[in-house]
């Protein structure tokens, strides 16, 4: 599993990061990503994907997104 830290990015770099992230995936993989804010525009962009995550607020800053491509 990948995790990638785009936390000290400016907008919009973590979002187009992270979407390269998970577009990569292969099917049954994961990809961790930390974000510098709840990322809204990117879960939406996940979902358009076909693909699933999950979020939770970092006790030291940001989120983390697990993102997973399903296995088909």
């Amino acid at each position: 599993m990948n995790r990638i830290d785009l936390r000290q990015l400016p907008a919009p770099e973590p979002l187009t990061r992270a979407l390269a992230a998970a577009d990569a995936l292969e099917p049954g993989h994961v990809v961790e990503v930390l974000v510098p804010q709840m990322p809204v525009p990117l879960l939406e962009m996940l979902e358009e994907r076909g693909l699933r995550w999950r979020v939770e607020t970092c006790i030291d800053g940001g989120v983390w997104v697990a993102i997973l491509r399903p296995a088909q």
